[in-house]
């Protein structure tokens, strides 16, 4: 039992300790910092959503765990930009998430979206609200070019990322493959409407064209219907060499089944909407068998020194195969906590703005190799790569890094 005297000493002694700088063990307690994250994690894109998420969770989790900002916890907040009535991304969905993530104070930077459609929703809200938020994914270069800055960060600053290149390369440099590797003279486009699909087949388009490919011809498609054997009827007529897709799996599963019953042995490419396990389950084998597609990265496997352990770590946690885009979302994961950590460091408030500040400045090694930014938010690496589909019996249909096989890096624009 305590008498009064040693009582009074204790107490007096906790109040000199934090007079002095101790703490309590209430006071010692971790500050929470939140990490928005937005993906599509319902309807035709979910299982890519899924495993990019994936990424961005593993390196919050192991940035906690080793406790790599002292004295602070990373805490996400994972919101979905899909809807039923969609069909996949809505863009009305991703800028009432925004509005959320804003809304919030505790919230000091995101990761997302997946969709450039979703990124031009969120944009100019997040500008408003000074929160910076790094995509793994979206690849439409008018959110980050500086001539739509009015549009898409009103309030000054960059604060669109993006651990991917942007659909002024994606797009131009799988012309180029076509046209100095395949060989292709002709060609006829398609798009889905979305503005990435849209942007995509655009700068896809204009290159072509440079490189001395016909294009033969156009067409948008409606996402939502069922049925573009009219379309593929009138270009098996027109009988183009290859066939160009912009867009994403919402329209891309029926494309892909139907292009195969129709003009079965055309080339066919696409851009990253094509890529993914959405694309293996939903269009399945033989449909999708021998499309080319495009990343907006570096390939990273586990063969690669820098991102074996990843893989490794991935497949532990998850009991799943990662894909490129999980890579680039644990990267964009890592400069978040990076510039939280940096700004903790200067022992000032961790702010939006000062978070913002040190993503604007990171160099930060990952499994992609350094990343930083221009001064629009774009990453410096401009590295485009090139897959095609080919069946391998051997391996699970549904596994991405099995059944896209990896040709090398595209011809730069």
């Amino acid at each position: 039992m305590l008498t009064r005297r040693a009582a009074a000493k204790i107490l007096a002694g906790t109040a000199a300790a934090t007079a002095f700088g101790g703490l309590t063990a209430a006071q010692a307690a971790d500050i929470v910092v939140k990490v928005g994250i937005n993906f599509s994690l319902t309807g035709a894109d979910a299982e890519s959503a899924k495993r990019i998420r994936q990424g961005a969770l593993l390196a919050i989790e192991e940035a906690n765990a080793r406790k790599a900002v002292p004295g602070y916890r990373v805490e996400e907040w994972t919101l979905d930009d899909a809807t039923p009535t969609a069909g996949q991304y809505d863009p009305a969905q991703a800028a009432t998430n925004a509005r959320k993530f804003v809304a919030d104070k505790q919230v000091v930077a995101a990761i997302g979206p997946q969709m450039s459609g979703a990124g031009k929703a969120m944009a100019p809200i997040l500008s408003q609200g000074g929160l910076a938020i790094i995509t793994p994914a979206s690849t439409n270069p008018d959110i980050t070019d500086p001539k739509f800055a009015a549009q898409f960060r009103p309030a000054g600053k960059p604060i669109y990322f993006r651990t991917v290149t942007t659909d002024a390369f994606q797009g131009p440099n799988l012309a180029n493959y076509f046209a100095n590797v395949l060989k292709v003279k002709s060609i006829y486009i398609l798009d889905d409407s979305g503005a990435y699909g849209v942007g995509i087949a655009d700068s896809f388009e204009a290159q072509a064209k440079k490189k001395g490919i016909q294009v033969m011809g156009r067409d948008r498609l409606d996402p939502k219907a069922a049925d573009y054997t009219a379309t593929l009827t009138k270009i098996k007529a027109l009988n183009p060499q290859a066939l160009y897709y912009g867009g994403v799996g919402q329209a891309g599963v029926k494309l892909t089944k139907q292009a195969y019953e129709i003009v079965p042995n055309m080339i066919k490419g696409a851009g990253d909407g094509l890529y993914g396990p959405d694309i293996l389950t939903g269009a399945g084998f033989p449909s999708a068998d021998g499309w080319y597609v495009t990343v907006a990265s570096p390939h990273m496997t586990a063969a690669d020194s820098q991102a074996a352990d990843f893989f490794k770590r991935y497949r532990a946690r998850f009991n799943m195969e990662p894909e490129d885009y999980s890579v680039t979302a644990y990267a964009a994961a890592l400069v978040v906590v990076d510039a939280i950590k940096r700004v903790a460091a200067t022992r000032k408030p961790v702010t939006r703005e000062a978070v913002r500040d040190a993503i604007q400045a990171a160099k930060v090694r990952t499994p992609i190799g350094l990343v930083s930014f221009d001064e629009h938010g774009d990453l410096t690496d401009r590295t485009v790569s090139v897959y095609q589909i080919k069946k391998d019996t051997k391996k699970p249909l549904d596994s991405v890094p099995d059944q896209y096989q990896y040709i090398g890096v595209a011809p730069q624009a």
